[in-house]
């Protein structure tokens, strides 16, 4: 081996473990201005963890929806594919939703819905939230200030009629006519041989 080589051998061990030795240092260290703050160092370092939704989400307006008798098709369209079916229980569908999100705790909700001779026989389950509530629950973080009123007041109104009368009232002079644009296309055969 070369004394090039050797060189740039231990280079590149001396870089690896002062690495290894500077991510040995504790967070405590790494912090210490500003553990008298009332910033909190912890979450500086807490890693991002990303949302799971799992399953198919069943609202209070489709339950409402389901009436015993109802074949499995028309079930179907009103709860979606189940998640769960089983060879075992062929008459039992399992709908199943979770949702696990960062700073909040997992929701579950669970609904089942039992078939004879293929038609709706009963269905139980959590009590489940209409899709307003579903939704308010979702957007826990961001709040949203006042929406402001979509409505022209009656001067605003006033104003635009004004504006629009003015400008329907002058002579409107005519688009110079455009000359039409030159192309050249290639011919859609090939040369004759």
């Amino acid at each position: 081996m070369s004394a090039k080589n050797r060189h740039g051998i231990q280079t590149a061990l001396t870089v690896l473990a002062c690495s290894v030795l500077a991510a040995c240092g504790s967070i405590k260290g790494m912090t210490s201005g500003l553990s008298d703050s009332k910033i909190n160092p912890v979450n500086w370092i807490t890693p991002y963890k990303i949302e799971i939704v799992q399953g198919n989400f069943v609202s209070r307006e489709q339950v409402e929806l389901l009436k015993p008798g109802m074949p499995r098709v028309q079930v179907r369209e009103v709860l979606g594919t189940p998640l769960l079916t089983s060879v075992f229980h062929a008459d039992r569908w399992d709908y199943v939703f979770t949702l696990k999100r960062q700073g909040v705790e997992p929701q579950a909700l669970k609904f089942t819905v039992f078939f004879k001779n293929d038609l709706l026989e009963r269905f139980e389950g959590d009590a489940m939230p209409s899709e307003s509530e579903f939704i308010s629950r979702l957007d826990s973080r961001r709040k949203l200030g006042k929406v402001p009123v979509l409505e022209l007041t009656d001067e605003q109104l006033k104003a635009a009629e004004k504006k629009s009368a003015t400008s329907s009232a002058a002579p409107a002079t005519p688009p110079a006519p455009m000359a039409p644009p030159t192309a050249s296309y290639p011919p859609l055969e090939g040369p004759a041989r």
